[in-house]
C-alpha cells in the first residue's frame, strides 16, 4: 500500500493467489478426510492467516491470532448447547404429523434467530482476533438484542413483500459497525437505507411489473389457471416476460450486492481515517460466469471418472428401474469405498471451486477496491480490548453462519 502525498490517500493491496489457497485447501481436505473431519479447524485457521497477512494497509499486513484448538473447543460449547434441541427433534418424530408440523416449523424459527445471535458472537470472536500494527480490532454491543433487532426486520421484510428490505439493511449494518472498535477507537457509520432505496426500489418495481404482466398475458392467452411448460409454449408473449423478469432479477443481484458493498463500506469511519470502496457488478457477473464453467467442467470430468472407474459395476442399478437397497450393497464394499471417495472429492471440488472464485475473489475485489482518506490520523489510535470467548465462533460455524 502507498500514500498520495499530493491527494493524502492510501490504498489497500491484497497480494494472495489462488494457487497458493489451492494447495491449502488440497493438503486440508485431505488431512481432513484421515483425521475424519477434526483437522477441518486447522484448515479454518490457515485460510484465514492467508487471507489476513496477503491484506496489506499501509505497507502493514493484518495478522490473524486466533488458533485451531480455540475453534475446537468453540466447535464442542455449541454441540452441548445443541444437545437439548436434538432432544427436542426426537421428541417431535414421536408425535402426530400436526404437532410435529408446529413443532419443527417453531424449531426453525428459533433456529433463525439464533443464527443471528451466533454471527454476532462469531464476528467478535473474528474482530477480537485481527490486529494491525499491534493493535487489535474489537466489538461492543449486545448479541441478543442484535438477533432480535434481525429477527423482526426479517419478519416485517417477509410481510412487506420485500419493500422494508434498505431499511433492515441499514440497520442491521449500523448496529454492527457502530459497535466496532479498533483499539480506543469507535468506528463511526454515517450511512442510511436512501444509499441503496433508489436502486433497489426500481429493481423491485420492474420485476414484479415484468413478472405480473406476463401471468396477465398468460391468463388471457390460454385462459389456464396455473403455469406449466404446455401453457407457456402457447403463450409466447408471457414467456417472455416471465422468463425476461427472472434474467432481469438475477443481473440486478449482482448490481444491488456491488451498491450494498461499496456503499456501505464507504459509510464506515475510525475519527478522521474514512473508507471509500467500490466493488463492481461485472466483476461479480464475471466471478459467477466463470463458477459456472468450471461446475460444468468439474460435472463432466467426474461423471467421466465414474463412467471410466466404476462403469461396468453401476450398469446394472443404472438399468434398474428401482434399485433397492441390496442391490446397492451387492456392490460390494470395496465399490462403495471408491464411490464414496469420488463423491466426497466431487463435493470437495465444488467447496473448493466456491472459495477460489467466490470468497478470494471477493475478499481481493473489497480490498484492491478501498482508498482510505486520512490515514494518518489511525497513527493515534491506542491498544486496547481483548479476546472474546470461544462460544461466539463455535455457534457460528454450527449454524454455518461464519465467514472464512
Amino acid at each position: 500500500m502507498s500514500i498520495n502525498p499530493f491527494t493524502n490517500q492510501a490504498t489497500v493491496s491484497f497480494l494472495g493467489t489462488r494457487w497458493r489457497m489451492f494447495w491449502i485447501l488440497i493438503f486440508g481436505y485431505v488431512l481432513s478426510l484421515l483425521t475424519l473431519g477434526i483437522y477441518r479447524f486447522w484448515l479454518v485457521t490457515k485460510k484465514r492467516r492467508f487471507y489476513w497477512s496477503n491484506t496489506l494497509i499501509d505497507g502493514e499486513a493484518l495478522e490473524y491470532t486466533g488458533t485451531a484448538v480455540q475453534l475446537l473447543v468453540g466447535f464442542l460449547i455449541a454441540v452441548g448447547v445443541f444437545l437439548p434441541l436434538y432432544g427436542f427433534f426426537f421428541f417431535l418424530s414421536t408425535q402426530d404429523p400436526q404437532t410435529a408440523m408446529y413443532g419443527y416449523s417453531g424449531a426453525a424459527l428459533f433456529l433463525f434467530f439464533l443464527s443471528g445471535y451466533a454471527a454476532y458472537r462469531g464476528r467478535r470472536f473474528l474482530l477480537s482476533r485481527t490486529m494491525w500494527r499491534g493493535i487489535r480490532f474489537s466489538q461492543s454491543g449486545n448479541a441478543w438484542s442484535y438477533a432480535l433487532r434481525r429477527f423482526l426486520w426479517s419478519v416485517l421484510t417477509v410481510v412487506t413483500l420485500g419493500l422494508a428490505y434498505p431499511f433492515m439493511v441499514a440497520s442491521l449494518w449500523r448496529y454492527r459497525y457502530a459497535n466496532t472498535w479498533f483499539g480506543d477507537r469507535q468506528c463511526t457509520f454515517d450511512g442510511s437505507w436512501k444509499n441503496i432505496a433508489g436502486p433497489y426500489y426500481f429493481i423491485y418495481f420492474v420485476f414484479v411489473g415484468l413478472l405480473l404482466a406476463g401471468i396477465y398475458f398468460l391468463g388471457e392467452t390460454t385462459g389456464a389457471r396455473r403455469i406449466d411448460s404446455e401453457t407457456m409454449q402457447s403463450a409466447p408473449l408471457a414467456f417472455g416476460l416471465i422468463s425476461g423478469s427472472l434474467i432481469f432479477l438475477s443481473l440486478s443481484y449482482f448490481f444491488m450486492r456491488s451498491r450494498i458493498t461499496s456503499r456501505m463500506l464507504s459509510s464506515l469511519s475510525l475519527g478522521k481515517a474514512k473508507l471509500k470502496v467500490q466493488v463492481k457488478a461485472r466483476s461479480l457477473i464475471w466471478q459467477q460466469v466463470a463458477h459456472i464453467i468450471f461446475l460444468v467442467l468439474t460435472a463432466i470430468l467426474f461423471l467421466l471418472l465414474i463412467g471410466f472407474v466404476m462403469g461396468d459395476v453401476l450398469e446394472p442399478l443404472i438399468q434398474s428401474q428401482k434399485a433397492e437397497l441390496n442391490d446397492v450393497l451387492q456392490l460390494g464394499w470395496y465399490n462403495l469405498v471408491i464411490f464414496g471417495l469420488i463423491y466426497l472429492a466431487f463435493m470437495a471440488n465444488l467447496a473448493m471451486l466456491n472459495e477460489l472464485i467466490f470468497a478470494l475473489g471477493f475478499w481481493r475485489l473489497v480490498a484492491r477496491g478501498t482508498i482510505i482518506s486520512n490515514e494518518q490520523d489511525l497513527r493515534t489510535v491506542r491498544a486496547n480490548g481483548e479476546e472474546s470467548p470461544l462460544v461466539g465462533e463455535g455457534l457460528a460455524d454450527a449454524l454455518n453462519v461464519g465467514a472464512y
